[in-house]
């Protein structure tokens, strides 16, 4: 079964195109090679599943009522929310793409009920896709930890485990919120020369992710070994795991992130399936003069197949931006083919104590930082070197009330059509203030 999920088939034709012409553009993110599924809504109508294609919504509730699709799999992407269809697990969406890909290629029947199947995506509101039970957070990237780490200790930056085990913890699912929606300035504690402080954080900052979505279900005790970890990988998007690195530095000794990370994460709308992303697998990044994973970590396919390779990028949009009318700045460009650690990696660990990985669950990878100095996929990364200035003439060095900070991501391989992950952004509020009582 491994196998035959994990190879080329007719929905990831370069050469196929859709009667949707938008998605026949060369730069757009959401060709028929990619179909990413999602919920949405519009003004006075309840939230369904849908899927991007070019610049329209298939209505996958609407699809279904013409005959255009069918079965549990159809059914249950078309719900308010994915889980029933990430429990069914890979089959089910490879299935469900192989449909979708027919009625959306030139040529289709369906063509004809374009009006009443698509939803332009500017009159689409985005919902969170999935109900979220669980999110745990990993520290993929080598590049990120190394150079956070030397701070403290540039002779042992990196934390004891890092070659070892993907490290991670625990998050809060509860504030886990979709791209769009606002993201307040929290107040917290910390410690400045003169005492402990309570306030507004001083430090706001984003962080790159990749968001990793599950499919299937491991009972209680049972783990889940590297030759069925890529069956419970159902998807991919983009995720903004927002820290207050005041509060964070204050509050980790012994236990790690708590306030600092719970006040909010962000995540692209688009559910980007695994089979979408088989053209882009990688071999795993190894880096010299590391020993290789355990037994358990490792596997042939993880070695060959285990990475991903997506252009990831970071913008930033600040108020006097917009009103001078100029764009954003862009931050930080990396790629996620340069993680130490992949998802299939993330999930078995995750389970290797028996710990039950639900539909929907969430991981992230940890913040994506690359080698290179615009790899830096963090604002406490890029100003080791000293404050950001921005093409305005602004300068930064942590998030200010007002600014936007926008996520884009591109997965590429040669030979394959480049597909996209939609937008991850957010604009920074104020904090509320603090009750006097």
């Amino acid at each position: 079964m491994l196998a035959g999920m994990t190879v080329l088939d007719s929905t990831h034709d370069p050469k196929l195109r859709a009667w949707v012409r938008s998605a026949n553009a060369p730069d757009s993110e959401f060709p028929i090679q990619n179909l990413p599924l999602g919920v949405f809504s519009r003004d006075g109508e309840a939230p369904r599943g849908g899927v991007a294609i070019g610049d329209q919504v298939l209505d996958l509730r609407a699809a279904l009522k013409a005959g255009l699709i069918s079965g549990e799999a159809a059914e249950a992407a078309a719900e308010p929310r994915l889980n029933r269809l990430m429990a069914m697990g890979r089959p089910a969406s490879r299935d469900l793409r192989a449909q979708l890909s027919r009625l959306l290629a030139e040529g289709s029947d369906a063509a004809s009920q374009g009006d009443s199947i698509l939803v332009p995506m500017s009159a689409a509101r985005m919902q969170l896709p999935v109900a979220i039970a669980n999110f745990s957070d990993f520290m993929a990237s080598r590049d990120h930890s190394s150079r956070l780490g030397a701070r403290r200790d540039p002779n042992s930056p990196l934390p004891q485990a890092f070659d070892s085990l993907p490290v991670a913890y625990h998050s809060r699912a509860s504030s886990v919120h979709v791209s769009g929606e606002p993201v307040v300035r929290p107040n917290g504690q910390w410690k400045r020369k003169d005492g402990v402080h309570f306030g507004p954080t001083e430090a706001l900052d984003y962080e790159l992710e990749l968001a990793v979505w599950l499919a299937g279900e491991n009972a209680l005790g049972v783990p889940v070994p590297m030759s069925r970890a890529p069956e419970r990988l159902f998807g991919y998007g983009l995720l903004n795991d927002w820290s207050a690195r005041d509060v964070q530095r204050w509050e980790m000794p012994p236990l790690g992130p708590f306030l600092a990370k719970s006040l909010s994460t962000t995540i692209s709308p688009w559910v980007v399936t695994a089979e979408a992303m088989i053209p882009f697998e990688v071999p795993a990044a190894r880096t010299e003069g590391v020993a290789p994973p355990l037994p358990y970590l490792d596997s042939e396919w993880n070695r060959a197949r285990g990475g991903l390779a997506i252009a990831m990028e970071v913008w930033l949009l600040t108020s006097r931006m917009c009103a001078e009318g100029s764009g954003p700045a862009r931050l930080t460009a990396t790629d996620f083919m340069h993680m130490a650690w992949t998802p299939a990696q993330m999930v078995t660990h995750h389970a290797t104590n028996g710990c039950n990985l639900l539909p929907g669950d969430l991981l992230g990878s940890g913040t994506c930082s690359g080698p290179t100095d615009e790899g830096r996929a963090c604002m406490a990364e890029i100003i080791l070197s000293g404050p950001i200035h921005l093409p305005n003439g602004e300068t930064r060095r942590f998030l200010e009330d007002g600014d936007e900070v926008i996520f884009r991501g591109r997965a590429h391989a040669e030979g394959a059509v480049s597909i996209g992950f939609g937008e991850c952004r957010a604009q920074i509020l104020p904090a509320p203030a603090w009750p006097a009582d």
